[in-house]
């Protein structure tokens, strides 16, 4: 179920981005082609990652090995380690204890991260003590590496000590610098490496809150890190002070030395904790993009434990809730019309109306009893949502808003809740293209469409707790009555000629009066208009 759900996220934000961007995640989606695609198989994802693993912490424990070498034989003063009496120690005992503290890293380091990567393993989700479990791996590989070089330089500076009580703090110094570099390394590295597993673990349920170290934590480690070569420089002053056989071009050469070495690990550590904040928000900023473009259905690959992933995971909420009220939106929309609904979300509600001039179209569906008798109640949903489907869809084209399904008949208002220029014209034109398609497209399903005009009042009607938009007045009496009235009529479609006399020119004359009846329920006798050329 995890897995599924981290590519859906992968697949969904690359599907909407610009082509640049497409083509960064679609080869980058965790940040770095080492890492892999995001929603690799269980078996190739734990291959990479136990090799991104093992590199990163033998390249960490390298690097240190590395400094302090250079450290010790050329850079710090305060006596000859290259002599003699020290041969065993820096030809024998050294190589032995690098090697094998290798070899035990890389055993302790498997076990304990396979032990909390287990879910991965067994291919199931991960539950919360797993989630957090792998968002701390990198800390426990940190602690081996940590106390791997901490028994190390006590057990370095104690043979070197016993040779020569002035090496103490020079190699005190060099090992203990550059176990604090390895634990930095090995920390920045296997969280780089762990990324797809740390994806698929947050896939389930992303973070609540920062696991592991957080942006400032790690912001204080490299300032911490970057300070260690200063600390070393102080050093080497006070031991100029201290002893006078400390020659300047010695002393140049370690200052010189020590200051490069603080700009290029700061610089590479810099960079990969800026790596390591930046592809989380470049995940962001692509499904922002999406987001841009209208697609809610935007999301982001969650991987990072810290703040960052919150970042992510408050971007994928925040979609989420806007994807939910646009569907609320929508059938708010589709229950009441979009027109009444934009204008109850844009100001507020208030119960009561206003008088708008308004032109009113009633339909009613000819013989619906018999059709219900007849049929199944399935056939006459589906034939009625057909007969409502062109409707609509009229209704709509020409700019007015349908505002009650009653039964078999439905009532359209043209001029409310918006104004419409020529209100009655419109609904006049619906009425004719209406008919039209309702003979083409759904013959079996005759209906009588009566068309009115004039003042009316549109606005909720209701109590506080539930209330609806309506429109109430005379031409929407009138306009019922003469749907019943073009049931008997050829062509099935009346209008009252006060609508006609209130449209425009062009399509009044499209009408002509045919009579003047005395509606039901009506004092006076209203006089009426059909096409004058009937729709066939």
């Amino acid at each position: 179920m995890g897995r599924p759900c981290a590519a859906r996220a992968v697949v969904s934000v690359i599907a909407g981005t610009r082509p640049s961007e497409r083509r960064m995640l679609r080869t980058n989606p965790l940040g770095s082609w080492l890492l892999g695609p995001g929603d690799e198989g269980s078996r190739r994802l734990r291959v990479r990652v136990q090799i991104l693993l093992t590199a990163s912490v033998v390249l960490a424990n390298i690097i240190g090995i590395l400094l302090v070498v250079l450290l010790m034989t050329v850079v710090i003063p305060g006596g000859e380690m290259l002599r003699a009496d020290l041969v065993l120690v820096n030809f024998v005992a050294v190589p032995l204890y690098a090697g094998a503290s290798l070899v035990v890293g890389s055993i302790w380091g498997t076990v304990w991260a396979l032990k909390s990567l287990r879910w991965s393993i067994e291919d199931r989700d991960a539950d919360r003590k797993d989630r957090i479990a792998t968002l701390r791996v990198p800390w426990k590989l940190t602690i081996v590496s940590g106390v791997l070089w901490l028994v190390g330089t006590a057990a370095f500076t104690l043979m070197y000590g016993l040779t020569d009580a002035e090496l103490i703090l020079k190699v005190a110094f060099t090992t203990g610098m550059a176990g604090i570099v390895v634990c930095a390394n090995t920390y920045l590295l296997s969280e780089f490496a762990l990324r797809p597993v740390a994806a698929r673990a947050l896939s389930t349920a992303p973070p609540r809150h920062a696991v592991g170290f957080g942006i400032t934590l790690r912001s204080l480690l490299i300032w911490l890190l970057s300070a260690i070569p200063v600390a070393g420089l102080m050093i080497v002053a006070i031991s100029a002070l201290v002893r006078e056989n400390v020659t300047t071009n010695r002393l140049a050469i370690t200052i010189l030395a020590l200051g490069g070495i603080g700009l290029v690990f700061g610089l590479l550590l810099i960079w990969m904790n800026t790596r390591a904040m930046v592809a989380p928000i470049r995940t962001v900023t692509a499904g922002l993009a999406k987001v841009q473009r209208g697609d809610l259905y935007a999301e982001v690959l969650v991987f990072d434990g810290t703040e960052l992933g919150l970042l992510q995971t408050g971007f994928n909420q925040m979609v989420s809730d806007v994807r939910e009220r646009e569907r609320i939106r929508d059938l708010f929309g589709r229950h009441v019309g979009e027109d009444v609904a934009e204008a109850a979300m844009s100001r507020q509600i208030e119960l009561g109306g206003e008088v708008r001039d308004v032109a009113v179209l009633f339909i009613d569906v000819v013989g619906s009893t018999a059709i219900a008798t007849e049929q199944p109640p399935q056939d006459v949903v589906k034939l009625l949502n057909r007969f409502f489907a062109v409707v609509v869809a009229e209704v709509h084209e020409h700019g007015g808003f349908v505002n009650k399904f009653e039964g078999d008949a439905v009532l359209a208002i043209f001029g409310a809740p918006e104004d419409l220029d020529d209100a009655a014209g419109k609904a006049l034109a619906a009425a004719r293209t209406m008919t039209a398609r309702l003979r083409d497209e759904v013959p079996e399903c005759e209906a009588g469409v009566g068309v009115s005009a004039g003042q009316a009042v549109a606005g909720n009607v209701g109590a506080e707790s539930r209330f609806e938009y309506t429109v109430i007045g005379d031409p929407v009496n009138e306009a019922a009555r003469l749907s019943e009235q073009a049931k008997g009529v050829d062509g099935r479609v009346v209008a009252s000629m006060r609508a006609v006399e209130a449209a425009s020119s062009d399509e009044a004359e499209r009408w002509h009066e045919v009579d003047e009846v005395q509606l039901r329920g009506r004092i006076e006798a209203t006089r009426i208009a059909v096409p004058a050329i009937r729709v066939q």
